[in-house]
């Protein structure tokens, strides 16, 4: 069992590359949701799959804390995962604006602001994956807003 706890922290081997582990696992998402149906499905069916995500990646993050005796490993890309697909709800499939949430979420995902850097300190696997979960809302806000006063 550990072995699959690890297979998903690490996004089934992302984690384990040597440049920017996370900024591929992020890409690897948008490009995962873009070319697939779920680009296009209704928001509660992606929102579930972010949840369960969610929720299986703080196990996993969690025993990828134990695997890599370290808090918040490298490898450890699930939560990148996570945080991009919140980035991308509610966006339509048009390629400007997913590659806007990747970037967006990589830069929030990177600076942490309040409340996503508090959100570290949270428990084991929990504060592995908060943190992300908020820099990809950061990053929907954003864009939601700047197609609101931008582009209607």
């Amino acid at each position: 069992m550990k072995k699959i706890w690890i297979v998903i922290a690490t996004f089934f081997g992302t984690g384990y590359l040597p440049v920017a582990p996370g900024t591929w696992a992020s890409a690897a998402t948008a490009l995962i949701v873009y070319f697939t149906p779920l680009a296009a499905a209704p928001f509660f069916l992606l929102a579930g799959i972010t949840i369960a995500i969610f929720i299986v990646g703080i196990f996993a993050a969690t025993a990828s804390e134990k695997h890599f005796a370290k808090k918040d490993p490298r490898p450890c890309v699930i939560d990148e995962v996570a945080g991009q697909l919140v980035a991308l709800w509610f966006l339509p499939r048009q390629a400007l604006l997913y590659v806007a949430a990747f970037f967006l979420f990589r830069i929030f995902d990177i600076l942490k602001p309040f409340p996503a850097n508090r959100s570290e300190s949270l428990p084991r696997g929990l504060g592995i994956m908060a943190d992300d979960i908020l820099s990809g809302g950061y990053a929907l806000t954003v864009l939601l807003l700047a197609r609101r006063l931008f582009f209607n």
